[in-house]
C-alpha cells in the first residue's frame, strides 16, 4: 500500500474550529454500542481493529457514528511489534483495510509480543527493556509504517514484573523506539499507575521524563488489587489514582484526547457517564454526556 501522509489528531489550543482536540471519549464495544451512540458531545471513538472486516460493512452502530461525524480510531491487538520474528504482512494489511475503511486519521498498536515460533499467547506480554529488544520493535514499526496510509502510535503496556536483563527504564526505553521510528505516543495512564505499583518507580518522574508533545492520545481505564498486584483489567472502575495521574499529566502538557477503556462487566449508563465526567473534569476537557 503507498504511504500517505495521515491526520492526526490535533494538539491545538481548545477552540470552536474544526483544529480544536477530540477531548474526551470512548472505546467503541457492540455491547455498550446504545450507549456510545447517545453521547450528544461525543467526537471520536477507538475499536479494535481485529472486530472489524476491513471489506465492510461497519457494525451497525459504528457506521451510524461515522455518519455523524464521529472520528473512529482503530487499535490493533494482534500485529506483536515487540516479537523476534518479522510482523505479520497480512496483519499489518488488515490494520491498514480497516484504517482506510474508517477514513481514521491515524491508528495504534502495542509495545508487546503475543506470539512465537507460531504460538500464540493470547494476551499482551512485556518485552526485556533491552537495545536488542529495542531493534526488534523498531525494525517491526518501520515494517507496518511501510504498508500503512495514517501515522501509528504506540502504547506501552501494563506488566506484573520486570526482566531481570533489563538495561534501561522505561522512559529511555520508550523514546528510543519513538526517535528511532517517528511513531507518536499512545500514553496509557492507567498502565502508568499499574506498572509503578507492581515493578516500582515515580508515575511522576516517568510523565517528566516521556516526550509529551508526542502523545496523539491517552487511554484510561480501571483495575483492581489481587494477590499483592495491581491488575489493569478494564473492568473495574477508574480509581483515584488514575485521575490524579490525569490531571498531572495535564497540567504538565494537555494531550489531544483521552478514551475511556471499558472491556466487560459494563456498569449501569449511570455509572458510566459518571466516569466519563470524572475524566472530562480531570483532564478540563468539556463533558460529552
Amino acid at each position: 500500500m503507498r504511504r500517505i501522509t495521515g491526520r492526526a489528531l490535533p494538539t491545538a489550543a481548545p477552540s470552536a474550529s474544526s483544529t480544536s482536540p477530540y477531548g474526551v471519549g470512548i472505546g467503541w464495544r457492540p455491547e455498550i454500542a446504545g450507549f456510545v451512540a447517545d453521547l450528544p458531545g461525543l467526537r471520536f471513538v477507538e475499536v479494535v481493529a481485529e472486530a472489524v472486516a476491513p471489506a465492510g460493512p461497519l457494525p451497525k452502530g459504528l457506521a451510524e457514528l461515522r455518519g455523524r461525524g464521529v472520528t473512529v480510531v482503530p487499535h490493533g491487538v494482534r500485529l506483536s511489534l515487540g516479537g523476534a520474528e518479522p510482523v505479520d504482512p497480512a496483519r499489518v494489511a488488515h490494520l491498514a483495510g480497516v484504517a482506510a475503511l474508517v477514513d481514521a486519521p491515524l491508528v495504534s498498536e502495542h509495545i508487546a509480543f503475543v506470539r512465537a515460533g507460531g504460538l500464540e499467547a493470547g494476551h499482551l506480554l512485556p518485552l526485556p527493556r533491552t537495545r536488542e529488544a529495542v531493534a526488534a520493535v523498531v525494525a517491526n514499526v518501520r515494517r507496518a509504517q511501510a504498508e500503512l496510509p495514517v501515522p501509528l502510535a504506540l502504547e506501552p503496556i501494563a506488566a506484573l514484573f520486570g526482566w531481570p536483563d533489563d538495561e534501561l527504564d522505561e522512559a529511555a526505553f520508550l523514546t528510543e523506539i519513538l526517535d528511532a521510528t517517528g511513531a507518536l505516543l499512545l500514553l496509557d495512564i492507567a498502565n502508568v499507575h499499574a506498572n509503578a505499583r507492581n515493578r516500582g518507580g515515580d508515575p511522576h518522574t516517568l510523565l517528566d521524563r516521556l516526550p509529551l508533545e508526542r502523545i496523539a492520545y491517552v487511554h484510561v481505564a480501571g483495575g483492581a488489587e489481587q494477590g499483592g498486584f495491581y491488575h489493569d483489567t478494564h473492568t473495574d472502575p477508574v480509581p483515584t489514582e488514575v485521575l490524579d495521574l490525569v490531571r498531572e499529566l495535564c497540567a504538565r502538557r494537555r494531550p489531544p484526547a483521552l478514551l475511556l477503556e471499558r472491556d466487560g462487566h459494563y456498569p449501569p449508563a449511570v455509572e458510566l457517564r459518571g466516569e466519563l465526567d470524572a475524566l472530562a473534569a480531570a483532564s478540563g476537557y468539556p463533558v460529552i454526556t
